[in-house]
């Protein structure tokens, strides 16, 4: 069985994780998406917050395990779920640096587990969780954000930005 480890922070989830997620369900049997949790990290979103939202957004995939991984190198954790791929997104040339370097030093710590690279399409290349939360406040922003999140996560941020609002 091939199996893959797409992991992240997934803070919050965006069309661009989705485009990668979709892909990763397409190349292998069974597919984790590990939503990392670094204690040093402040979130928008709480834990359970992301879980459930990805679980939302990606119900419909049967091959699919959303997860959780705590204070560990994502190939020790992809090792322990008997993965052999690892799946990473590249955006930009810093993305691609840095993914190829942490390519090698996984190889280091587990030879027989395989990165494979996915370039996603120009439209939504330039997403990021980062960006999406810096959109989320001035007038007009939902229909700006609405075309950049899956509608699980629009409505959280809808939501969460009302409640302050008040």
């Amino acid at each position: 069985m091939r199996r893959g480890v797409y992991a992240g922070s997934f803070d919050p989830v965006t069309k661009g994780h989705l485009w990668m997620i979709e892909h990763g369900v397409n190349l292998f049997d069974e597919m984790i998406v590990a939503i990392g949790e670094n204690p040093d990290k402040k979130y928008t979103f709480s834990l359970e917050e992301r879980v459930a939202m990805l679980r939302e957004t990606t119900s419909q995939m049967p091959n699919l395990r959303v997860e959780v991984f705590q204070n560990r190198f994502l190939v020790d954790y992809a090792r322990e779920q008997g993965a052999q791929f690892i799946l990473r997104g590249i955006r930009e040339a810093a993305d691609y640096e840095f993914e190829r370097k942490m390519r090698y030093v996984n190889a280091d710590l587990a030879p027989h587990i395989d990165t494979i690279f996915l370039m996603p399409p120009r439209e939504i290349a330039e997403i990021s969780s980062t960006m999406v939360k810096g959109l989320v406040g001035p007038q007009g922003w939902e229909g700006v954000v609405k075309q950049y999140v899956p509608d699980p996560v629009f409505m959280r941020l809808l939501h969460g930005y009302k409640t302050v609002a008040k």
